[in-house]
């Protein structure tokens, strides 16, 4: 068993960056992550702390951990054990930041409650906790420092929402050692993350850390239970178009339109609760020329 703490982090993909941990294939290993704003805000902080985010300390990542044996070519088998997450989280509108950010151009911040698998975002309003963790990957193979904020083929920023306990995350090695970091911890996402954030938190990850020798993958690949996160009855807008991004912009701005009429939230906060909560899927691709986007939500969220 090892342990690292959320102090030993850094801030860029870079293959250079000396390893905090050394490990075997098949060790276990618990993370602590720091949550996305690098410590910068707490349960009290208000919207006007957006304006002095430092963004050189965003999204740092826990890391890197050298596999011994790992080489370019195998595949590093990430197992999550068990994810742990923080009593509360923040959920933002940055300016400049989201799918609709040309229309979301004030900052807007909201601080949630979290507590036996319950979350609280909104005064009355609960959702359920399921726990992610956002950003996990390994050192490219090309030199020098690359943000965290794109993902590659190499993981990273990928803010797959069923990355959490149970899953199984097969990630190319690029580099002797692999060099896995991981942060961006979780209660809750939805699929697209449309307004750039989700339930960001503090978590405690424990992983089981393996290689698949020569699996050549041309990019991540996940085994997770995907369907059972989501259960009840959905409500469902859709944006129909030639242009898929289009499409999704037109899909969420339905669903925002739909949360206001339904609910008392405002239109940022509406926004901002279909970044948590709302599951974006390519409905269709097939029906040339228009492909639709469909944005999901737990009707009972509506009511």
């Amino acid at each position: 068993m090892h342990f690292l703490k959320r102090t030993q982090t850094h801030g860029v993909w870079d293959r250079s960056i000396a390893p905090v941990l050394r490990v075997a294939s098949g060790d276990t290993v618990t993370v602590e992550l720091e949550n996305a704003s690098g410590g910068q805000l707490n349960a009290e902080s208000a919207a006007a702390a957006l304006a002095t985010l430092d963004f050189a300390r965003i999204n740092p990542v826990t890391g890197p951990i050298f596999v011994e044996g790992a080489q370019p070519g195998d595949a590093l088998v990430v197992e999550i054990l068990a994810l742990e997450v923080d009593a509360w989280g923040w959920t933002a509108n940055i300016p400049g930041f989201g799918l609709l950010a040309d229309r979301f151009t004030e900052p807007a911040l909201r601080s949630s409650r979290i507590a036996n698998g319950s979350i609280e975002l909104f005064t009355g309003m609960r959702m359920a906790s399921v726990p992610m963790i956002g950003t996990i990957g390994v050192a490219p193979a090309e030199a020098g420092a690359f943000s965290v904020v794109p993902p590659t083929r190499y993981g990273g920023n990928m803010d797959i929402r069923h990355v959490g306990a149970g899953a199984m995350l097969y990630l190319p090695v690029a580099v002797d050692g692999a060099l896995l970091s991981l942060g961006d911890g979780h209660a809750a996402q939805g699929d697209g993350e449309v307004c750039g954030t989700a339930i960001e938190t503090t978590a405690l990850a424990t992983l089981r850390i393996s290689l698949d020798r020569e699996r050549h993958l041309p990019a991540p690949m996940l085994l997770a239970d995907a369907r059972s996160q989501r259960t009840g009855r959905a409500f469902a807008t859709t944006g129909i178009g030639p242009d898929l991004m289009a499409a999704a912009r037109d899909a969420t701005t339905a669903m925002i339109a739909e949360i206001v009429r339904r609910t008392t939230l405002s239109e940022v906060d509406a926004y901002m609760l279909a970044s948590v909560a709302g599951d974006l899927k390519i409905s269709e691709v097939v029906d040339v020329p228009n492909w639709v986007v469909s944005l999901h939500l737990d009707a009972a969220l509506l009511a």
